[in-house]
């Protein structure tokens, strides 16, 4: 774990690059859950970030495919406050995401609104007024709807850049979805489907390729160039 060292919010969050930290305590293992305390491998940093459950792993996923995301971490931080009664209170969020401008988001990953009671909410209050306060921002990430979730958790069995295939296959990939094209059309037209779909899920997953992730990623969903922006149904027909 390191050496815990307290500072001034303000202080720490500016000489602290909380992103190369290990976590300030262990996730729990709360008997009875599918699934406990891992590891995240991030494609943005292509290091581990811990995880304490699904519901913070799934937001791992979404972080580490935003291209503004510099660099994640898990429970790096425990912030310390006295109450209106001049109690001490902390909290321990349970993300960090660094942005490119330098700034942050500090998270935690409920898996509805309600989770974590009074406490939660509190505390949410106070590090939202905490982060404020340095221009940094605060939120208790609601879960993506199940449909995106799983399109984004199939193109991250991806995201490895092992993936992205022999030279020149990327490049063969992105030509081969110029213009707007189902997804088996324009593997085919890049090579052998089964070496080149790798390359294209592993471009989706990075923001290469575009293709709508509202509905249920199949072979004949309309995939395009960077930034194109194609039908809700994302379905060639």
């Amino acid at each position: 774990m390191g050496q815990t060292v307290q500072q001034r919010w303000a202080d720490a969050a500016l000489a602290v690059a909380f992103e190369d930290l290990p976590p300030v305590s262990a996730f729990p293992v709360l008997p009875g859950r599918r699934w406990g305390p891992g590891l995240w491998w991030s494609a943005t940093t292509g290091r581990h970030v811990a995880a304490g459950s699904n519901a913070m792993r799934t937001q791992l996923m979404v972080l580490d495919r935003d291209p503004d995301v510099t660099g994640l971490a898990g429970r790096p931080v425990r912030l310390l406050w006295r109450n209106p009664r001049g109690q001490v209170r902390s909290w321990v969020p349970q993300l960090f995401a660094r942005r490119a401008d330098g700034t942050a988001l500090l998270a935690d990953c409920p898996s509805h609104a309600g989770a974590g009671g009074e406490r939660a909410q509190g505390a949410a209050k106070a590090v939202a007024e905490a982060c404020a306060h340095i221009g940094w921002s605060y939120r208790r990430l609601p879960p993506p709807d199940d449909v995106l979730a799983a399109n984004l958790k199939w193109l991250a069995g991806y995201r490895h850049p092992r993936n992205a295939g022999r030279p020149g296959l990327t490049e063969a990939v992105i030509e081969a979805f110029t213009r707007p094209r189902p997804l088996i059309e324009g593997a085919s037209a890049a090579g052998y489907p089964i070496e080149v779909l790798p390359a294209v899920f592993h471009a989706l997953w990075h923001g290469q390729l575009t293709a709508g992730l509202d509905t249920p990623l199949h072979e004949r969903v309309l995939v395009g160039p960077q930034g194109w922006s194609g039908p809700e149904t994302g379905d060639a027909g």
